[in-house]
């Protein structure tokens, strides 16, 4: 008898919010339990929406400001303060999105994160001096670059000009001068949560495995490679970076590279749900549970590489819970996620990315709404042959 069930999902990139798809997958479970007592954790990443989602876990606020977004124009945009520990959380998806990517200008070797930069100098200027940085759903690709120069670095070609915005001039750079750094930093705390699998340079450097997902051609993902090898070598060598290894490090890629270049400021790189789960006491409703339900926009071969649904069917199964995944897509390797008893897509037919994108609250409740009817079928079946 399903009497509790968690609901537990990400959000679905350029379509629904966590708290939407909460919300969506809640309303597919009352057409068919409708005496459940349901409990909605809408789960963040660090990307889209994190913000709004400390802040409200912990009793803070959103504060609302403009800041340059990653094409170079301003943008509504905001950070949050949380109820507790004088911390500020900057999400910078909230500036430098790839939602904020007009389609017809997704160029990763072009846009920016100088805005993520302006929403740091901004929370610290209302005083607290621990900031968490959260990475994920980026649109760009320059390493951190803009956000440093918003902070006060130069970043300098071979005749002394400053690099213009782009991951693509990286490869021009040639040295970076700290003189200018906001002071406030060396008395800052400052966090990045990021996804640790994603790392800068390599086979699987960033601009490899999301450059072509941000609108990079094959030669731009090879300019891109170069300019960060490029970048990660000048910070090692002019902000005297010890203890971190700029190219390969665990989460020196989250965000297009930005990892790597707030670590080269002596940020912390903390894997993402380790940071934001302990606000959501995640554990603790996850073995209250009778069924556990999570989903994404796309399950595959990436999600045990530190997607939502891998975390919440790991913590699950700590506790012994069946999980069921829904996503808008099921890709290769969607099957075989660890802890995830079975999975379920919720396009009941082919169609257009943007029907489905504009359809994805109503198609997800209609999705969750046949899963549980298969579930509870085989239960009844189960229980006749048991007889």
């Amino acid at each position: 008898m399903l009497t509790r069930i968690a609901v537990a999902p990400s959000g679905f990139k350029e379509s629904l919010s966590a708290q939407a798809a909460a919300d969506a997958i809640a309303a597919g479970v009352r057409r068919v339990v409708p005496g459940a007592e349901l409990d909605l954790i809408p789960l963040v990443d660090g990307g889209e929406g994190t913000a709004a989602a400390l802040a409200a876990a912990t009793g803070g606020r959103l504060v609302a400001l403009a800041a340059t977004g990653p094409v170079g124009e301003r943008v509504g945009t905001h950070f949050a303060l949380l109820g507790s520990h004088g911390t500020a959380v900057v999400e910078m998806a909230a500036v430098a999105g790839l939602s904020l990517v007009p389609r017809s200008l997704r160029d990763p070797g072009a846009t920016t994160t100088y805005g993520v930069g302006e929403l740091i100098r901004a929370a610290l200027d209302t005083g607290v001096r621990r900031v968490l940085v959260g990475c994920g759903d980026s649109g760009t690709s320059d390493g951190g670059a803009g956000a440093l120069q918003a902070l006060g670095a130069r970043l300098l070609d071979a005749d002394g000009f400053e690099l213009p915005p782009g991951g693509r001039e990286l490869v021009r750079l040639h040295r970076v001068d700290p003189s200018g750094l906001d002071p406030r930093l060396a008395d800052t705390e400052l966090l990045v949560a990021c996804n640790p699998y994603n790392v800068l340079c390599g086979e699987r450097g960033v601009a490899r495995v999301f450059g072509p997902q941000k609108g990079a051609t094959p030669a731009q993902v090879e300019e891109l490679s170069a300019g960060l090898a490029n970048w990660a070598r000048v910070l090692t060598r002019d902000l005297a970076v010890t203890g971190t290894d700029l190219r390969h490090g665990p989460g020196t890629g989250a965000s297009g590279g930005l990892g790597a270049g707030l670590a080269a400021l002596g940020a912390r790189l903390l894997p993402r749900f380790d940071v934001l789960l302990d606000h959501l006491d995640l554990d603790a409703r996850l073995a209250r549970a009778d069924l556990v339900l999570t989903a994404e926009g796309a399950l595959d071969r990436q999600t045990p590489r530190g997607k939502v649904p891998a975390e919440v069917a790991r913590r699950a199964k700590l506790h012994g819970r069946p999980v069921l995944a829904l996503a808008g897509t099921l890709g290769e390797g969607a099957h075989d996620v660890p802890g995830v008893d079975a999975c379920h897509g919720i396009l009941p037919a082919p169609m257009a990315l943007a029907e489905a994108l504009l359809r994805a609250g109503e198609l997800l409740t209609d999705a969750t709404e046949r899963a549980l009817r298969m579930i509870l079928l085989g239960a009844r079946v189960t229980e006749a042959v048991r007889r």
